[in-house]
Formats: structure tokens, sequence, C-alpha cells
């Protein structure tokens, strides 16, 4: 995609940055959810593209929906776009690469559940996360209710949801909302650092370790077990596990090629 109105992307290294650009506080309204999907779908499909960045700015991740679009709608608006809101979400986290979130400032709402959608999660030391729906007589509705308990636990979840009430960075990282913290003023070169360890490894193994996470968390162990087992017997067609475990042997450095 072109840059969209409110979502720039980027591509330098192998990474692409999905850069949420609709100031002052990245609200999520329709339009920029549709550039979501739009970028999704390109970074998904580019084969220069190793990894993904998610990223607000300097001073925000995302504050949320756009409250005062959202405020118009009535429940037959809602019933035709809730279907389609979640699925602009669903296509950042089903990008067949590592995605990781560098998050900034606020991330709630609708930009909690954003970062959700990322596998790994980047946030500065100022951050703030959290579901504050509740407060304004709803519930999280682009995944919030499905993704926050798969990362954090039922119990912990539904403390955050009930209440609304907003995580700082260190209990973000304590209870394993976020994966590392960082100052505030290096939180992208973290989340770039962290990406850049993806560039030339075994794509392929990448996707299909990522599905096997995520389809196996929707099914009973044994299913799951089975996803493993396709996915691992799979990749012994790729170019890329000959090179690998022949580079074990010989003691040397792989140099896969993305097959």
């Amino acid at each position: 995609m072109t840059d969209g109105e409110f979502v720039r992307l980027e591509v330098e290294g192998g990474i692409a940055t999905i850069r949420l650009d609709r100031p002052p506080m990245n609200a999520l309204n329709v339009a920029l959810q549709e550039e979501l999907r739009a970028a999704a779908a390109e970074v998904g499909a580019r084969p220069d593209v190793s990894a993904v960045i998610l990223y607000g700015g300097e001073k925000v991740f995302a504050a949320g929906a756009d409250i005062k679009e959202m405020a118009s709608m009535s429940y037959a608006d809602m019933i035709v776009r809730s279907g389609a809101l979640q699925s602009s979400f669903t296509a950042i986290a089903t990008i067949p690469k590592p995605v990781v979130a560098a998050v900034t400032g606020y991330a709630l709402g609708g930009g909690c559940e954003l970062a959700l959608c990322a596998d790994l999660r980047v946030c500065g030391d100022n951050a703030k996360l959290g579901q504050p729906e509740i407060s304004l007589g709803v519930i999280p509705g682009a995944g919030g209710t499905q993704r926050l308990p798969r990362l954090i636990g039922p119990a912990k979840a539904k403390e955050l949801i009930f209440t609304g009430r907003f995580v700082d960075a260190e209990e973000a990282l304590r209870i394993g909302l976020v994966d590392r913290v960082v100052p505030a003023e290096d939180v992208y070169a973290a989340a770039r650092e962290l990406a850049g360890s993806f560039v030339g490894g075994p794509s392929i193994a990448l996707r299909a370790a990522k599905e096997a996470i995520d389809r196996g968390l929707e099914v009973d162990l044994y299913t799951g077990l089975e996803i493993e087992r396709l996915q691992f017997s799979g990749l012994f067609a790729t170019e890329d596990r000959t090179i690998g475990m022949t580079a074990f042997v010989e003691k040397a450095k792989p140099k896969f090629v993305g097959r």
C-alpha cells in the first residue's frame, strides 16, 4: 500500500514498521482500522519483510477507539461494523511473520487490543495499558476478552476488564502483558533490535512456529500436538531445514534462504 491517511508503512533492512499516524492520540476510527488491514496484507505478502513493528510514535501508541465516531452508532450499525473491527485486528494478529509492538505512552481500549495482536510487546517505562471500556458501559470488542485472558490468564484479565483500571509498565511486565520495559526514548530502537533478530532467519520455520502456537491455543492438547507434528514434519521439505542441520553438523553458521 502507499501510505494511508492514518497509517504509514516503512520497510528498511527486512523490517516493516506499521506506524499509526492520527494525532493527537491515534484514535482508532474506521478508516484507520481499514488501513491497518491493508498494511497487514502487504507486509504478509512482501518477500523483503522478515519481521514487523507496530508503532504509534514517540508519545502514544493508541488511546483507544474513536468514541466520538462510535457514540453515534446504533445497535444495527455496530452489528455490521463489529465484524470488520475484529477482522481488521485479526489481520494484524495473523501476519505470518514475527510482529513486535513498540508501546509508548497510552495503549488503552482498542490500543491495548492492537498491542495484544503482536507476538511480542516492548514498552516504555512511561506506558499505561488497560481495557477501560466498562466505564463506557460496554466491553472490549476488538479481541480484548479473548486475547487478554489467553496471554495473562482469565482471573487477571477479568480483574482488568471488570475494573477498567490502567496498569503501568512495571505491573504489565510482572503479569506478562508486555515482554520488555525500556526507557521511553528507547522503545522503537529496542523493538527494532528484537525484530532484527528474525531477519535472515528461517522464515518458513518461524511462520510454522507462529501458526502451531496460535492454532494450538484454540484446540485441545492432542489436536494441538497433531498441528505441531504436521508443521514439524512439513519443514523437512524446506531448503532451510537442510541448510540448518548441515551447518550444525559442520559446526558452521547457517545462511538461510527462506525456502
